[in-house]
């Protein structure tokens, strides 16, 4: 399995930015898939995530302000973020649940500044 987060960066609060994540691999599916994030010190933190049937879940600090979506022609999950605050700084990872093992790719960053 291999994830390949792209898209942070450096943004102003109430930016925008769209994370892409490539996933390549068998035996998963994008359904499977999640955004976590990482604030240097703290713990990881599940974001964003797809629980079946097409519906989504998030975490509260971020509803109504991300959304989580799929091509799967592409292979490929995104995280659109818009209203960006200075607490969304971290690094977001994408990842995927396959059985009891949890894979996670590269991180990508992403900097809003107040």
């Amino acid at each position: 399995v291999q994830l390949q987060a792209s898209g942070g960066g450096l943004v102003q609060t109430g930016g925008s930015l769209r994370l892409s994540c490539a996933a390549s691999g068998s035996g998963f599916s994008l359904n499977q898939m999640a955004w976590h994030r990482q604030v240097l010190g703290k713990q990881r933190e599940l974001v964003a995530t797809f629980t079946g049937g097409g519906r989504t879940n998030y975490v509260d600090s971020v509803k109504g302000r991300f959304t989580i979506s799929k091509d799967n022609a592409k292979n490929t999950i995104y995280l659109q973020m818009n209203s960006l605050k200075p607490e969304d700084t971290a690094v977001y990872y994408c990842t995927v649940k396959i059985g009891y093992l949890d894979y996670w790719g590269r991180g990508t960053l992403v900097t809003v500044s107040s």
